[in-house]
């Protein structure tokens, strides 16, 4: 088998909601930040585009994307749909299509624009139909269709493990301050694609405080945990990097930075669906034979804050090399971009602090898990 690869990446600042990105379609924003992607490493032609997108207009977005980039029309290009684990998926699955030898150079990650996602609703045909209504939020599991059913599985995960308020708050107020921290100190900026005039990453709060966090209304009815500040925001982003063969690398002269060793995934209670980024975590370990002083950084999609608490709960002797930069409650949560964003963020912390092993894990709704396992080349 090949060895996958990553050469490296790009990805946007992450725009909330109705902001900086409020007027630019899924696809031109992913197209923007694809072609500095292929300009930075000189990529005409990729074997593959594989780009994960969760509320875009379907019909796959990512083939949309490439074209609207000016991609040649010979580069397939398709969409991968796990909601919030679609980014890091994608990346799995560029992976694995090197390693069986199909494909030498692929561009994976994902985009996403909520701002402009369209309005979804039933056909009258349907039996959920309940006339002419719309819903932003698609249906995870049987039986239930709920705009905040992922609020809820974070509540409920809370409330099953004991985790209580006071606890969020301080993963809350690290995030912002080391998201803060980073970005003063420049820590991310090579990896940034500065398009559509955005200079900065709208979500990132300098002045988080427990004044701040004490004043958050709960979000859910009759709820005791989940506040605006303890779940990320709703965002717009796209993020990409590079996957290729040792082969390409040989014949193009390049240095990657990183090995990929592989991937888990796992499926566990949609209720309460944060518990599978440390389940899909703990398998991607167990199938490598590593244990958590092993790995020298781990990058978590923090979408609630209550993923914080169980990481650390899980696996306790890692809380300072853990989301190095701060994580999703500061700088949000662009589902489709999501497991891009943070595979760049966890090749950067392995650079700059000189790591070997690095672990990312997402949580998906649906209660789906995704974990990617990479060895930094030395």
């Amino acid at each position: 088998m090949e060895n996958a690869y990553i050469l490296g990446g790009l990805r946007s600042y992450v725009g909330v909601v109705n902001g900086i990105y409020r007027h630019i379609p899924a696809e031109v924003l992913g197209a923007e930040v694809l072609k500095q992607v292929m300009e930075k490493y000189q990529l005409r032609e990729p074997d593959y585009i594989v780009a994960g997108n969760g509320v875009g207009a379907s019909g796959n977005i990512a083939r949309l994307m490439a074209l609207t980039a000016g991609v040649d029309i010979s580069v397939p290009a398709f969409t991968v749909d796990v909601q919030c684990g679609s980014g890091l998926e994608s990346i799995a699955i560029a992976a694995a299509k090197i390693n069986s030898g199909e494909a030498d150079v692929i561009i994976a990650g994902g985009f996403e624009s909520s701002s402009t996602q369209p309005r979804r609703g039933y056909n009258p045909n349907h039996p959920d139909y309940a006339g002419d209504t719309w819903y932003s939020v698609a249906k995870f599991m049987p039986g239930i269709h709920r705009e905040t059913v992922m609020l809820e599985g974070a509540e409920l995960a809370a409330k099953r493990e004991g985790i209580t308020k006071e606890e969020m708050d301080s993963w809350v107020l690290r995030s912002h301050a080391l998201a803060t921290q980073a970005r003063e100190q420049g820590l991310l900026q090579n990896i940034i694609a500065p398009v559509c005039g955005a200079v900065k990453d709208e979500g990132i709060r300098p002045r988080m405080s427990q004044r701040l966090l004490d004043r958050m209304p709960k979000v859910l009815e009759g709820g005791e945990f989940i506040t605006a500040a303890n779940s990320c925001l709703i965002n717009d982003g796209a993020a990409f990097v590079v996957l290729c063969s040792q082969k390409y690398l040989q014949e193009h002269g390049l240095k990657a930075q990183a090995r990929v060793l592989g991937s888990a995934a796992c499926g566990g209670d949609p209720l309460v669906s944060p518990r599978t980024a440390i389940t899909a975590l703990q398998k991607l370990l167990a199938k490598h034979g590593l244990q958590e002083q092993d790995i020298a950084d781990f990058e978590l999609n923090e979408a609630f804050a209550v993923i914080d608490v169980l990481f650390a709960r899980s696996f306790p002797h890692s809380v300072d090399k853990y989301n190095v930069f701060g994580g999703a409650l500061a700088y949000g949560h662009p589902y489709g971009a999501s497991g891009g964003i943070i595979t760049l963020h966890l090749l950067e912390a392995l650079k700059q602090k000189g790591g070997h092993y690095g672990a990312a894990s997402v949580a998906a709704a649906g209660g789906v898990g995704t974990a990617l396992l990479l060895e930094r080349v030395e």
